[in-house]
């Protein structure tokens, strides 16, 4: 379900105001592989963000395409595209969806950061790092956070819409949908790579799922790093793993290895604090 639009902040180089127009977020930094921007809205929410890439050709802001805008919390719309439970806890969304005739192009991964001040940090926080594409139903992206007052991190094998969310489902929930999630990726794009790479993917998965069910966490967290080490390994040579504006390819990798990452962080998290 779509949300409804609303109008979009242009931000002017370090300035503190935002202005009530349709544009770009400037860049407060571009340096190679990576580039960061401020965001500034009315209201006092604000955050920095930064994105970095393996590999990258063509990145600048035009290229890049972010821009920024306050949302409803309480729109149903919006809400509709959430899981169960789950609620934005910062009422920004950050939208990344270059122009397809750009010339951005990227292998691997790309790592979003998000670092802002109007929330707080604790272990035991319910914050995390969400993803969406288009209009469409967001999920669960974090692969790390921390405090400074709260911070998060993700990965991607492509570009979507980001929130910050109270996600206070159990942690058991949450791990059994990134399974489910990851699973349903490896086997649309199975095609994509040889069979039996395929099938010792999906081997690993069901290892890391049963060493769960036996209460066997550090296990299960090796064979997902096993997981992420086997597709690194075969990236671009078994499996596809580039990103073109034009769209015209799918980063089979990347989307593979970031839903890893993010399974990985709840594995953890459920291990570090007994969850």
């Amino acid at each position: 379900m779509r949300m409804t639009r609303r109008p979009f902040m242009l931000f002017a180089l370090l300035l503190s105001a935002a202005l009530p127009a349709q544009g770009q977020l400037p860049a407060l930094t571009l340096s190679g592989k990576s580039l960061a921007l401020s965001v500034s809205l009315p209201g006092g929410y604000g955050a920095d963000v930064s994105l970095s890439f393996e590999d990258v050709t063509g990145l600048n802001l035009l290229s890049l395409g972010a821009s920024a805008q306050l949302i409803n919390p309480n729109d149903p719309n919006l809400l509709a595209r959430l899981p169960a439970s789950v609620t934005p806890a910062l009422p920004i969304l950050l939208r990344i969806e270059p122009p397809r005739i750009g010339p951005l192009s990227f292998r691997g991964i790309t790592t979003l950061e998000i670092h802002t001040h109007n929330l707080l940090y604790v272990p035991t926080t319910p914050l995390r790092l969400y993803h969406a594409p288009l209009g469409g139903p967001f999920e669960d992206m974090t692969a790390a956070m921390g405090s400074g007052s709260y911070r998060a991190r993700g990965t991607s094998g492509g570009f979507s819409e980001f929130l910050i969310v109270s996600d206070v489902r159990p942690v058991d929930q949450v791990i059994a949908a990134k399974f489910e999630s990851l699973e349903e990726l490896l086997e649309e794009y199975s095609g994509s790579m040889p069979a039996p790479l395929a099938s010792s993917l999906s081997a690993l998965l069901a290892t890391a799922q049963a060493d769960v069910a036996g209460g066997a966490l550090p296990d299960a967290i090796q064979a997902v790093d096993s997981f992420q080490t086997m597709v690194q390994q075969n990236s671009g040579t078994s499996i596809p793993n580039v990103w073109r504006s034009a769209r015209d390819v799918e980063n089979v990798a990347g989307y593979l290895r970031a839903g890893a990452q993010t399974l990985r962080f709840s594995l953890a998290l459920k291990n570090d604090l007994g969850l």
